[in-house]
């Protein structure tokens, strides 16, 4: 059996990647045990990952939060359970029995936990009071901040690392790149990792740490040139939200991890297109809440889609209308106009407000955007089935919080360029409902946990929104709690 304590004795937790599965990892450990060291490994030079970028909030079902909202949300598990299999579609319906049930079991965890993840958050003081209805939902239960709270990924990720750097037990490794996964010699446990990092003098030296390992390293969405083009070479050329950066899926898939769902890339419908640079590859998210909240989405003037339908229904309409024609060398994209009015803008203004200090978002009247002659039309349609509650053409049922009844030229409303960029992938290493890692049979692989968008099977074709900062939460905790078992935490 392999030894999980390093030369000197100590009882040490690597965690690795400081993404939102990474700190609820490190933050579970602490909190239970007193004689563990932790040591948080990251790759870039800042901590947060992807995560400290979420926008849109984080999923649960029956929260205190939910009920205490007037009038109370009405949510269950089993109504997210079913909208996350509804989501994740054809990918249930393939492979073998063994790995269906797999899946069901990640989706059931998902879902039956959400309100312990949300209330565990609130626990350490992050407000997640304003709930929306976002896209493949059938009710509102995506959490974030009111007022002029950070956004939610920030916030919580602020409030994680607040909480770990004043624990004696938490050493934060930053600009550190995982090399190798170690393996016992002699009955193939894993044991510790090999490591690039720099010092304080920006040299670099290699480091071997020993102990048992949680991967929270993220998804392969920014590694444009490697893992992206193997696994989806159609989707050269398209934008990303994601910075530039490499995937561990194949370091782990070398110590005999197996991969699941490689080729599923989630588009997102809605990432900004800075009109001061507009071939910038990486693109801002825009919040799914925008639309959750009532914005609708015009191409050529016109709605063409029910706005909160899933991403990939949202992103296939808006790939069917054709893309903008740019020269060789520039990103890929379409010309779509994300449209709120004024009482979308109340609910989100923090939002906003960031996005128009960013140039990405602009205030002005209908007449001055130019939309063209049929914008107030369809402009007035949407006013009409949210005042008069009248069906909607594209099949929307929620309209958030759209105030406009009468749209004229001067109409006062905020606009934002947007386009279809690379944002997720669903697929990843394999775990089970405890955040073990398994080989490609579904055997465990001893001494290691994954974590987060480095893992598959939980989403399938499609991630709802709000889910990801969820995952990262549940799993996060239960590597956690697998390590202190193992160490004795």
């Amino acid at each position: 059996m392999a030894q999980w304590y390093s030369q000197s004795g100590e009882k040490v937790a690597i965690v690795i990647g400081s993404g939102l599965a990474g700190l609820a990892a490190s933050s579970q450990i602490l909190s239970q045990s007193h004689d563990i060291k932790v040591y948080l490994l990251e790759q870039a030079s800042r901590t947060g990952g992807n995560s400290i970028k979420a926008s849109s909030g984080i999923n649960g079902a029956r929260t205190s939060f939910q009920l205490a909202s007037n009038p109370p949300i009405v949510d269950s598990v089993e109504t997210f359970y079913n909208d996350s299999i509804k989501s994740a579609a054809e990918a249930l319906r393939v492979g073998g029995e063994g790995e269906r049930k797999e899946r069901d079991r990640l989706i059931r965890v998902l879902s039956e936990e959400s309100k312990g993840a949300v209330e565990w958050l609130g626990s350490k003081g992050v407000d997640l009071s304003v709930i929306a209805q976002l896209g493949g939902h059938s009710i509102a239960r995506t959490h974030r901040g009111g007022g002029k709270s950070q956004p939610p990924g920030a916030a919580i990720v602020g409030a994680l690392l607040e909480e770990l750097k004043g624990n004696d037990m938490f050493h934060l490794k930053t600009s550190c790149r995982v090399i190798r996964v170690i393996k016992d010699d002699n009955d193939e446990d894993v044991r510790g990792v090999e490591c690039i990092c720099e010092d304080e003098n920006k040299a670099q030296k290699v480091e071997v740490l020993t102990g048992p390992l949680i991967f929270a390293t993220g998804g392969f969405a920014g590694d444009a040139y490697g893992m992206l083009a193997r696994y989806r070479p159609d989707l050269s050329g398209f934008p990303s939200t994601n910075d530039l950066r490499s995937g561990s899926q194949e370091l782990l898939s070398n110590i005999g991890a197996g991969l699941i769902d490689m080729e599923k890339v989630q588009i997102h419908p809605t990432a900004f297109v800075d009109m001061k640079d507009t071939n910038n590859p990486t693109k801002f998210l825009a919040a799914e809440m925008l639309r959750g909240e009532g914005g609708v989405l015009l191409m050529g003037g016109r709605r063409f889609v029910d706005e909160l339908e899933t991403r990939k229904i949202v992103t296939g309409k808006i790939m069917e209308a054709g893309e903008i024609l740019g020269s060789e060398g520039h990103p890929r994209q379409w010309d779509v106009k994300l449209v709120i009015d004024q009482g979308v803008y109340e609910k989100t203004k923090s939002h906003v407000d960031f996005y128009l200090w960013k140039g990405l978002m602009r205030k002005c009247t209908i007449a001055e955007e130019n939309f063209g002659e049929d914008a107030i039309g369809s402009l007035q349609r949407y006013a009409d089935t949210v005042a008069k509650r009248l069906k909607d053409e594209f099949g929307r049922k929620s309209f958030g919080c759209w105030k406009l009844n009468d749209v004229k030229p001067d109409s006062v409303i905020y606009v934002g360029n947007v386009t279809p960029a690379v944002h997720f992938t669903m697929g990843g290493v394999r775990i089970d409902e405890q955040a073990r890692l398994l080989t490609a049979e579904g055997d465990v692989i001893r001494g290691i946990w994954a974590a987060g968008e480095v893992t598959g099977g939980i989403h399938g074709d499609n991630r709802l929104g709000g889910s990801s900062l969820l995952e990262c939460v549940i799993f996060g905790r239960k590597a956690g709690d697998g390590v202190l078992n193992l160490l004795g935490g």
